[in-house]
């Protein structure tokens, strides 16, 4: 479902999250496809992962990676099958309702996710760590923390190619999802030793 939010919103270019913006932006920098930057920011992000909760924990690592991994590769998929239905052609207005529609799409999945808590993207793992350890539980907060280094990816690669590619409604969807979609689910966070 994230995969597939993602792809549509790339496949527009209209706008998607500054993550994936900064993926983007490097994916056209270097020539090659959003999913390997997608997959090497993510590797990345999960070891930075590991130093904000301030211990090994090989099963979320592992999980991270291996998300990142099969999510990188399936939105390459969903990009090149929003290509060939010629989403990036349409008029400018309908590809701007189908990227509302793609965010609305991955912060849902996100939302459910996150409360789940099981294998999480790197990037979304993130905004959890700084929510709960960091930010006293305020989503909207972590997550524009979290939009901090692909800003700076993202204004590093527009001051060398001239393209910006983004769209900052993550945080508040994401909040709107965690309330009116699956209700029953809540957030079962976890670091070994912190109590929760």
């Amino acid at each position: 479902m994230n995969a597939l939010g993602n792809g549509l919103t790339v496949a527009t270019n209209v706008g998607t999250s500054p993550w994936t913006a900064s993926e983007v932006n490097i994916a056209q920098l270097v020539g090659t496809s959003v999913g390997l930057p997608m997959f090497c920011v993510g590797v990345l992000v999960a070891i930075v992962n590991q130093l904000l909760i301030r211990q090994w924990d090989p099963l979320r690592f592992f999980g991270e990676i291996g998300f990142i991994a099969c999510f990188s590769y399936f939105v390459n998929v969903f990009v090149a099958f929003f290509t060939w239905l010629g989403v990036p052609h349409l008029p400018f207005l309908l590809r701007a309702v189908l990227c509302f529609l793609g965010v609305a799409t991955f912060c849902c999945a996100i939302s459910i996710y996150q409360r789940a808590n099981l294998v999480m993207h790197p990037n979304d793992d993130t905004t959890n760590i700084l929510r709960f350890l960091y930010c006293h539980n305020r989503v909207v907060v972590a997550q524009l923390v979290n939009f901090i280094p692909p800003i700076v990816i993202m204004v590093v690669t527009f001051l060398i190619s001239g393209h910006l590619f983004a769209l900052l409604a993550n945080g508040p969807l994401i909040g709107f999802f965690d309330r009116h979609v699956w209700h029953g689910l809540t957030h079962n966070f976890r670091v070994k030793g912190a109590g929760n």
